[in-house]
């Protein structure tokens, strides 16, 4: 088992060419699937049935692990197993018809714009690594694109001439994308009076945020920024660099962008994985015809109103 897996592996690096964080991962969940397989004497192929997917499964659900990783693992396990059937290693798939009850679709944490505006005022942009702060923060919200992404961009990447920057999603897939003015003028604040002030000639190469010491900024250092400045905010929603992808696709939306065009900046191969921010627009339709409409409204004086102003009406104010 342990010579298939490493041959799947294999096979996700040179036929998918899958990023290596993506391929880590498919790692971690074999090593416990094969960990269970050799625990529970089912170290052969043919002993393995769907009954022993879902007991594995199963155990991780008791754990309480995060209903999302849980997807995952099992996503990798079906895709290791269709593998050894197409290349006819064994004569059946056990996790073909092994499904995990999903809950409702949660909708993705999202700023409001004054609030963005907040976090991105925060940076002291007098000194290099503040200057380094704001310029990041504002290409994270101009873009879209991931924390990873942005981490991994390059002087070269980016463009600035013609207002667009080059990123490399899942996959190394590449995609072009357009820098808004206000990141453009950080950005360029940036590269003149901060990067070469942390620039290292052995470490630094091309890379374009870097850390105090010279190398490219990790993502778990982004995050503590980014936790420091919403603690400063007083932001008490969850925020992690993603919540910026998150906020920047829904505020598109909400202004009237097309769908096929956000889908094209995040870079998602599926247009229905876009579609998750059209439900986010729709709260927003729904919260105006609660609060505007006179017989929604009246219903709501008899429930004893409501106290806060909405989130979308709020951001609408500040566009």
């Amino acid at each position: 088992m342990q010579d298939f897996i490493q041959e799947f592996l294999d096979f996700l690096v040179v036929e998918r060419n899958l990023a290596g964080n993506t391929i880590e991962a498919y790692r971690r969940d074999l090593k416990h699937y094969l960990d269970f397989l050799i625990q529970t004497n089912r170290s052969q192929l043919g002993q393995i049935k769907p009954e022993a997917i879902y007991h594995f499964i199963r155990q991780f659900q008791d754990f309480g692990l995060a209903e999302s990783s849980i997807a995952r693992m099992l996503s990798a396990v079906k895709s290791f197993h269709k593998y050894v059937l197409n290349e006819r290693y064994c004569s059946h798939n056990p996790a073909d018809a092994v499904t995990i009850k999903r809950r409702p679709l949660e909708l993705p944490a999202v700023l409001e714009i004054h609030e963005i505006e907040l976090i991105l005022e925060l940076p002291l942009t007098d000194e290099p690594l503040g200057l380094r702060d704001k310029a990041m923060f504002e290409f994270l919200y101009a873009t879209g694109a991931r924390i990873s992404e942005v981490l991994h961009t390059t002087q070269g990447d980016y463009f600035a001439d013609d207002g667009f920057v080059r990123l490399f999603g899942k996959g190394r897939k590449e995609r072009i994308v357009p820098v808004g003015e206000e990141a453009a003028h950080w950005l360029r604040q940036y590269q003149l009076h901060g990067r070469p002030l942390l620039a290292n000639a052995l470490h630094s190469h091309d890379v374009l945020f870097l850390n105090r010491f010279g190398r490219q900024l990790s993502r778990m250092g982004a995050w503590k920024l980014l936790r420091k400045y919403v603690d400063q905010s007083g932001i008490k929603k969850h925020v992690s660099p993603h919540t910026f992808r998150h906020s920047f696709a829904t505020h598109l939306l909400e202004g009237g962008a097309d769908l096929r065009a956000v889908q094209e900046m995040l870079g998602h191969a599926d247009i229905s994985t876009t579609q998750i921010y059209t439900h986010l627009d729709k709260a927003y339709l729904r919260e105006v015809l609660q609060q505007f409409h006179p017989l929604e409204r009246m219903k709501k004086a008899e429930k004893g109103g409501w106290k806060t102003e909405g989130r979308t009406q709020k951001a609408r104010k500040g566009m």
